[in-house]
């Protein structure tokens, strides 16, 4: 008697999804390239692009170290399928500065010295642009609430807090 057949053997396997070509604008460039339907923006950025900027944390979407700008609007871009953004704008950490000169969060970061290990910066940085995109903070308080969903396990949210701040002002944000 021989073996019942497998629903993976023969006529019955299953072959796994082509790669999907999608075209995306990252920091300002166009970008055509072809992924697994299950790749992540992140693991686009990081694998497939070499752009280490954006971190993957907790890959679950509750740090916000991979936050990312998409379409102007912040997104953890470890929860985000890259086939389902085709034709976006896509900011990175690595967009933010022109040339030589910072991006004003940038340059607060490093004026208020809001990090400590960096790990959480990048997604601090562009959570922080979107934040500041929506006009929706109007005091110290609103600032926390609306960057909670990014973690510093070193603690560094008092001078992260002031370096939004610093930036607000300077780039005639709410505050």
């Amino acid at each position: 008697m021989s073996p019942p057949s497998s629903p993976q053997s023969g006529a019955h396997a299953t072959s796994k999804p082509a790669p999907l070509s999608i075209t995306l604008k990252i920091n300002g460039e166009s970008r055509t390239i072809s992924v697994a339907p299950w790749t992540t923006l992140l693991d686009l950025l990081r694998n497939h692009l070499d752009m280490t900027g954006s971190k993957k944390g907790c890959d679950h979407g509750q740090c916000g170290a991979c936050t990312v700008l998409l379409d102007g609007r912040r997104v953890v871009s470890c929860l985000t399928f890259a086939v389902m953004k085709d034709g976006s704008e896509v900011t990175t950490i690595e967009g933010l500065a022109k040339g030589d000169a910072l991006h004003p969060l940038q340059q607060a970061f490093i004026d208020h010295d809001a990090f400590q290990c960096g790990y959480c910066t990048p997604g601090q940085i562009c959570s922080a642009a979107g934040l500041i995109a929506e006009g929706r903070a109007k005091t110290v308080d609103d600032i926390r609430e609306l960057m909670s969903g990014n973690i510093c396990r070193c603690g560094a949210y008092p001078n992260i807090v002031a370096a939004i701040e610093q930036a607000m002002g300077a780039m005639g944000g709410s505050r």
